[in-house]
């Protein structure tokens, strides 16, 4: 009898044992059940996915923007000036049309133009005109006191017997790096709008030869971004001979530097000033530099809580910043700085939001660590719910999240470097990953030169055509 109670003890200590691990693996799986449904949760709006990643059941865009309502109508607001075509005092071509024969009794009518006319004015491009052929002759002179046969100098950048001149090289490069024609289509836009022929080799060669002038400039508006009182850093993966690289993006209101980096964490040395990135950890490395952080990204991250998760501390927390940036704009309208008053009533409601949703957070039951092979749980810090480890964020970089109230020329996201750095992707979704390291290196040096021109409001073709020392001389005086 003993026997039989020994074995029925023994047989529920493994059952028991057996129940534990099926619950332990139970509470994994519907754990990780609720985190990909969050996953299938998340879209453009509320998170860091591109647009593109939305797919054709994407939210219509009033639905997706993190913006509140404004109220206003769609269209241009009271006060913009528009812009449209107008007529000018002096054509280049007059044609006139006169009336052949009176409208009233048929009788033929002089040929003669005079003084009563109604105009209308068509503009039109040209048509497309052979190429302007200049020829330099380096002559030689013979000196009438020694004899001696001294041969003129051509311009440095005559260099061959015959080839193509700067405004045929700014144009390809322009089409190339700034409207990302791919190779083979430049070749045709060049014989159909120009009736220039270029090989892939001359055009590769023109882009070689620009970044090699512009190696300086870059350099140049690189320091100037080092010493900024704020600058945007952001970074982004680039495909370089099917391999995955990084561009890093620098930038401020007037300047954009590109760079390529073998690592994402490879960080720009000798920075100061106040640097706005969107909370990676690695920029945290940076020494001697103030921090300020993306606040759409937190916007997006909280819409998630809103959406998914329902928690109640996010949708507190959103609104807050929303207010808190329209307060930043009106005083920025105002060119005044915000009531300090108002400032340090926001700063307290921020915190005890975020307390609110620690303690909501601490207050849940524990998430299921991971299980080894054997059933029982890794070892390491117990794994926290997205909300809890946002919340623990905002708490711990409260100063960074808030600084745009506090400092007027730090903005409240960091879309300056977003912005710049959607172009370079861009280029990679039309042509594809780079088939050369040189090849990824000579655009992004001309591609810091076409940033920063748009900035500063000059002409692209023009700058590129343009000596880099005055380009340079141009950025430090601005």
């Amino acid at each position: 009898m003993q026997g039989i109670i020994d074995r029925l003890v023994a047989q529920n200590a493994i059952l028991a044992a057996q129940n534990d691990t099926l619950r332990r693996e139970n509470a994994a799986l519907l754990a990780r059940v609720a985190e990909l449904e969050r996953r299938l949760g998340l879209n453009s709006s509320n998170s860091s996915k591109p647009p593109s990643s939305d797919g054709l059941s994407k939210k219509p865009p009033r639905t997706r923007s993190l913006r509140e309502t404004s109220r206003k109508p769609v269209g241009g607001q009271p006060g913009h000036r528009g812009k449209t075509l107008g007529a000018v005092d002096n054509p280049d071509l007059t044609v006139d049309h006169l009336p052949a024969d009176c409208a009233n009794c048929a009788e033929p009518l002089p040929q003669v133009p005079g003084s009563d006319y109604d105009k209308r004015q068509v503009f039109d491009l040209p048509e497309p005109q052979p190429l302007v052929v200049t020829e330099h002759r380096a002559h030689r002179c013979r000196c009438v006191k020694c004899g001696a046969v001294t041969k003129g100098v051509f311009p440095e950048a005559v260099s061959a017997p015959v080839q193509y001149g700067d405004r045929i090289t700014a144009t390809v490069v322009y089409l190339s790096a700034f409207q990302f024609v791919p190779l083979d289509r430049l070749k045709t836009l060049m014989v159909d709008l120009f009736g220039v022929t270029l090989s892939r080799a001359s055009i590769e060669a023109m882009t070689r030869r620009t970044s090699e002038r512009l190696l300086g400039f870059a350099d140049a508006v690189r320091q100037l971004i080092l010493t900024a009182p704020v600058k945007h850093l952001d970074e982004t993966g680039f495909r370089i001979v099917k391999k995955l690289k990084w561009l890093h993006i620098a930038a401020t209101g007037w300047l954009t530097h590109y760079r390529i980096g073998a690592d994402r964490g490879d960080m720009l040395s000798g920075m100061s000033g106040i640097v706005v990135h969107d909370h990676w950890q690695p920029y945290f490395t940076i020494p001697d530099v103030e921090h300020a952080l993306c606040n759409a990204h937190h916007l997006r991250e909280l819409q998630a809580l809103c959406e998914i998760e329902h928690e109640d501390w996010s949708r507190q927390m959103q609104t807050l910043l929303r207010r808190a940036c329209h307060v930043e704009h009106l005083c920025r309208d105002h060119k005044q700085a915000p009531d300090q008053r108002l400032v340090d009533l926001i700063a307290r409601r921020y915190d005890a939001i975020v307390t609110n949703g620690i303690i909501f957070h601490e207050g849940l039951p524990a998430l299921p660590q991971k299980l080894k092979q054997n059933g029982t749980p890794r070892a390491g810090r117990p794994k926290r719910r997205v909300g809890h480890n946002l919340a623990e964020r905002l708490r711990n970089h409260k100063t960074s999240v808030l600084r745009f109230l506090t400092n007027p020329d730090v903005p409240f996201t960091n879309n300056q470097a977003e912005r710049d750095g959607r172009m370079a992707k861009l280029k990679q979704k039309i042509s594809g990953c780079f088939r050369s390291v040189q090849g990824a290196n000579d655009f992004v040096v001309i591609r810091t030169l076409i940033g920063t021109a748009k900035k500063q409001g000059w002409g692209i073709i023009q700058s590129l055509m343009r000596d880099p020392t005055h380009l340079i001389a141009d950025l430090k005086a601005a």
